[in-house]
C-alpha cells in the first residue's frame, strides 16, 4: 500500500502499531501514513477496529507494539493539545448545567491556553470566527439545548475548530442527523481542508462527504485492507456498521482537555 502514501509531511504516521485496551489488542500490525492536509476516510464494518485506530491517534486506546507518531511526536507527547482536534461520537450536547453555544465552544479554546488561564480578546475572537465557520453566528449566546441535534453536532465541531487544529479527526459525524445539517457540515468540512487542515472521518456514512473525503482506510479484523481512492473502498468494507470498542468511550471532549458534560446520567446509571 505504499503507493498510496504522500510524499508530503506526515500528519500521522504508523508503523507496525499494535492498539487496544489493556493487554488486548484490537488493531494489529498497521503501518499507515497520512499527509499533512489530506481527508482521510476510515472504515469498517462493526468490530473492524475503525474506531479503535481513531482513539489510538488520540491517546484514548493504548499502542501495545509498534510506533505511532502525530504531527511528529509520538502519541500523547505533543506540548500543545490544541494542535489535534476531536469531535467524538456525540449526537447532541446536554448536560445538568445549562450553557450557551459561546461558553461550549470556549472550552475548546482552552486546549491552547491551559486550565489556569482566561481567555483572552484573541481566544474570545477565536471562539467566535469557529463559531460563524459552521454557520451559527447568529445563535452564539442561545442555549445548546435550544439547538437541534445537527446544530449541536456543529457546535461540536466549533468546539475543536477553536483550537485551530493541525489535525482534526472526527468519530461518525453525520450519524443520527438529517440530510441538511449532513450538507452543512460537509460545507464546514470542505473549507477546512481547503485551509489545510488534516481530516480523519471515521464513518460508515460516506455519500455525505464523498466531496471531501478523497482516500479510504478500509480496516478488517484489525488490518488496513485497502488504502487508496474512496470510490474503491465499497469492495472492502461492510457499510452500515459501527465498531463499538471494548468498554465505552470516556465521557468528554479528550481525555485530556476540559469540557462540557455532554451527556447527563439518570438515576440508576453506571460510569464506564
Amino acid at each position: 500500500m505504499s503507493d498510496s502514501r504522500p510524499a508530503g509531511p506526515a500528519a500521522v504516521e504508523l508503523h507496525s502499531a499494535t492498539i487496544g485496551y489493556g493487554d488486548v489488542a484490537i488493531v494489529r500490525d498497521v503501518d499507515l501514513t497520512i499527509g499533512a492536509g489530506e481527508a482521510v476516510a476510515v472504515l469498517g464494518s462493526n468490530g473492524s477496529g475503525k474506531t479503535t485506530l481513531a482513539r489510538g491517534l488520540l491517546g484514548l486506546a493504548t499502542v501495545l507494539g509498534g510506533d505511532v507518531r502525530v504531527l511528529g511526536a509520538p502519541v500523547g507527547g505533543l506540548r500543545e493539545r490544541g494542535r489535534v482536534g476531536y469531535v467524538p461520537q456525540r449526537h447532541t450536547v446536554s448536560g445538568a448545567v445549562p450553557a450557551t453555544v459561546r461558553e461550549v465552544v470556549g472550552v475548546g479554546r482552552l486546549a491552547r491556553l491551559g486550565l489556569l488561564r482566561r481567555l483572552r480578546p484573541a481566544d474570545r475572537a477565536a471562539v467566535a470566527d469557529a463559531v460563524a465557520e459552521v454557520g451559527l453566528a447568529d445563535r452564539l449566546d442561545d442555549p445548546v439545548a435550544s439547538l437541534s441535534g445537527g446544530q449541536q453536532r456543529r457546535v461540536l465541531v466549533a468546539r475543536a475548530l477553536a483550537a485551530e487544529p493541525e489535525l482534526l479527526i472526527m468519530d461518525e459525524p453525520t450519524a443520527g442527523v438529517d440530510s441538511a445539517s449532513q450538507e452543512s457540515l460537509a460545507t464546514v468540512l470542505a473549507r477546512i481542508s481547503a485551509a489545510g487542515t488534516t481530516l480523519v472521518v471515521v464513518t460508515h456514512e460516506t455519500a455525505p462527504l464523498a466531496g471531501v473525503l478523497r482516500r479510504a482506510v478500509v480496516v478488517d479484523h484489525g488490518r488496513v485492507v485497502h488504502d487508496g481512492p474512496l470510490s474503491q473502498a465499497a469492495a472492502h468494507e461492510e457499510p452500515g456498521m459501527h465498531h463499538h470498542p471494548p468498554g465505552r468511550e470516556p465521557g468528554g471532549y479528550r481525555q485530556d482537555q476540559p469540557t462540557v458534560t455532554t451527556r447527563s446520567r439518570r438515576p440508576g446509571d453506571q460510569e464506564h
